[in-house]
């Protein structure tokens, strides 16, 4: 990150803080609990991907970020010093419950985002995973087309080059289907789960995985193999539950 900080002309600094905690509050009650804690921030006019230096949650000083991957409305609450205080503080509310990142993926997984070395990793492009919008149309052309991977990106975002395969949802009629399983079309291999799990929103398993891009129309019917025995998954949309930014009136 320094190497390429000092190439570009940008007003920035990497700063090292150690030993920070990060907590994730995520829920349609998030506002809710840290407004109880009297915060020192108008939440109401905080929309999603903003944030806060110097924010006081129960006497610590934070930074307030409105975001966190589930896709619900939730913030991230990060402390130099005492968040095991803040942590406590919220869990006083009988509404607030701690959990795990299990329990937190299954929120990504229904938001339909993606994870890295799941979803992405160096052999996946922004294309290919259906993130092409991440790369600004200004990018895309011209002396700002120089972005890092800016050859393989770009080659794939030209009309005549589309990608081989592409990222999809689906979902399972049978046991879930998990990273690592093979998803296969007439009894040929031509695929890969990289994300499943039951999705208590929607009662029933989901999945993200990659296939041809010939396979991966809404509604095409494939399978897969949990166990051993194959079950039969179809391409679904995503989100598979919508997700709910904040937004200010």
């Amino acid at each position: 990150m320094r190497k390429y900080l000092a190439l570009s002309k940008l007003d920035a600094k990497v700063e090292v803080i150690e030993d920070p905690t990060l907590m994730a509050l995520q829920g349609p009650r998030a506002m809710e609990a840290l407004k109880n804690l009297k915060v020192n921030v108008d939440l109401d006019k905080m929309p999603f991907m903003t944030g806060h230096d110097d924010v006081e949650i129960a006497g610590v000083n934070c930074r307030l970020t409105r975001c966190g991957y589930t896709g619900e409305d939730g913030f991230e609450i990060s402390c130099v010093d005492d968040g095991p205080k803040v942590f406590d503080a919220l869990l006083t509310q009988d509404f607030v419950q701690p959990c795990g990142l299990g329990a937190r993926d299954s929120l990504r997984l229904e938001a339909g985002l993606c994870l890295y070395g799941h979803e992405l990793e160096e052999t996946i492009l922004p294309v290919e995973a259906s993130l092409a919008w991440v790369v600004n149309k200004n990018r895309r052309t011209g002396e700002r087309a120089n972005f890092l991977g800016a050859q393989h990106v770009l080659a794939q975002l030209s009309k005549n080059n589309a990608p081989k395969r592409k990222r999809v949802g689906f979902v399972v009629h049978g046991a879930p289907a998990r990273e690592g399983a093979k998803v296969f079309s007439d009894g040929k291999e031509v695929g890969i789960i990289t994300s499943g799990t039951f999705s208590p929103t929607l009662n029933k398993p989901i999945a993200m995985g990659y296939v041809p891009t010939e396979l991966s129309a809404i509604g095409t019917k494939l399978t897969s193999q949990v166990r051993g025995k194959d079950v039969p998954i179809v391409v679904e949309k995503m989100p598979f539950v919508q997700p709910r930014y904040f937004k200010v009136a």
